[in-house]
C-alpha cells in the first residue's frame, strides 16, 4: 500500500518506522495565555531541538503540524515568515526550525489528524511509531495522541518536550496519556530510536 501511495504522492518512503511530530510550536504566542505559555514552551523547545537533531541523524522524518488560525489563504511558508516577524516566534524558529527536508501540515482543529492529510503521509512514510511533542500537553497534544492511538500507532510523548499553560494540567495530561493510550512519557534523553524498518508489519493493531 505504501508503495502505491508513494507513486501517487511523490513522497519517499522513510528509512525509519518512527516519525517526530512537532505541534503548534511555530507561533508568535500572541494569543490568550501566550505570555504564560511561552517560557514553558521555550524550555520544551530547548530539549526538542536536541531530540530533533537526533531524529534527523537517525533518518526519522520531522513533521511540523500547526494551527492555521483560519488563515486559509496562507501556505506554510507564508505562515512561518509571518511568525518570524515576532520576537517570540523568531526565538522558537531559531531553536527548532523548520529546515529543508522537514514536512509540514496546517490543521484547522486541535487534533493533528482532523481534516488533514497526516494519516496518508504517515502511511506513505511507513510509520508505525509516533513521537508527539509541542503545545499544549492538555489540548492539541492530548487530542492528537488520542487520535493516533485510535489508528493503531505506538506513542511516545516526551515529558520534557511538551508544555501547558498550567503545570498541573501538563502533568495530569501526561498521566492520562500514559494510562489510557499507553504513551511512553519518559524524558527525551531516554528515548531511543528504533532500527529503520522496511515494512509496516510491526504496526500495532
Amino acid at each position: 500500500m505504501a508503495k502505491n501511495l508513494d507513486k501517487i504522492t511523490g513522497v519517499s518512503e522513510s528509512r525509519s518506522n518512527t516519525a517526530l511530530l512537532i505541534l503548534d510550536m511555530i507561533s508568535a504566542f500572541d494569543f490568550e495565555d501566550g505570555e504564560t505559555l511561552f517560557p514553558k514552551a521555550l524550555r520544551a523547545a530547548q530539549n526538542l531541538s536536541k531530540l530533533r537533531d537526533r531524529a534527523r541523524s537517525a533518518a526519522v522524518p520531522v513533521l511540523f503540524v500547526n494551527d492555521n488560525f483560519g488563515k486559509w489563504e496562507q501556505d506554510f511558508g507564508e505562515f512561518v515568515r509571518s511568525v518570524r516577524d515576532s520576537e517570540k516566534g523568531s526565538q522558537m524558529i531559531d531553536l527548532i526550525g523548520p529546515e529543508r527536508g522537514d514536512y509540514h501540515i496546517l490543521k484547522p482543529q486541535r487534533s493533528a489528524f482532523y481534516a488533514t492529510p497526516l494519516e496518508v503521509l504517515l502511511l506513505t512514510l511507513n510509520v508505525s511509531d509516533l513521537i508527539i511533542t509541542g503545545v499544549t500537553t492538555d489540548i492539541c497534544v492530548l487530542f492528537s495522541a488520542h487520535d493516533a492511538y485510535m489508528r493503531g500507532y505506538k506513542l511516545h510523548v516526551p515529558s520534557d518536550c511538551t508544555a501547558a499553560v498550567e503545570d498541573a494540567h501538563h502533568e495530569s495530561a501526561l498521566e492520562f496519556m500514559a494510562r489510557v493510550v499507553y504513551a511512553k512519557t519518559r524524558s527525551s534523553s531516554e528515548l531511543k530510536f528504533q532500527t529503520p524498518a522496511r515494512s509496516r508489519s510491526g504496526r500495532a493493531a
